[in-house]
């Protein structure tokens, strides 16, 4: 004949068992983000899926004995050039108070 367990009984028998093995204590099976925590963290393989930063500008200056040359850095400085000829480049630096445009279109 089995013999009928308190359900008080029970829930003690659980909390020693959770303190023996180390596990969380969560009787009213509450969502806890435990199973987040104890995954394996994915940010150090997500790093080392991509390759090291390339820095070409950084190379050339530590190895000028290469005479690498940047072309992005030689077809942007190009089209400045090209900009200020069709006169869309940037306004001179005003000198003093009096040159500055910002004075001048004041009503």
């Amino acid at each position: 004949m089995a013999a009928f367990v308190p359900p008080s009984r029970l829930l003690a028998l659980k909390k020693l068992q959770c303190s023996i093995f180390q596990t969380s204590f969560n009787p009213q099976s509450l969502r806890t983000g435990a199973k987040y925590l104890r995954a394996r963290l994915r940010g150090p393989s997500m790093v080392a899926y991509y390759p090291d930063h390339f820095n070409v500008p950084q190379i050339i200056r530590k190895f000028p004995e290469l005479e690498m040359v940047n072309e992005d850095e030689q077809e942007r400085l190009q089209d400045v050039i090209d900009r200020k000829k069709r006169g869309k480049g940037p306004p001179k630096k005003a000198k003093t108070k009096a040159d500055s445009r910002r004075l001048s279109k004041r009503r």
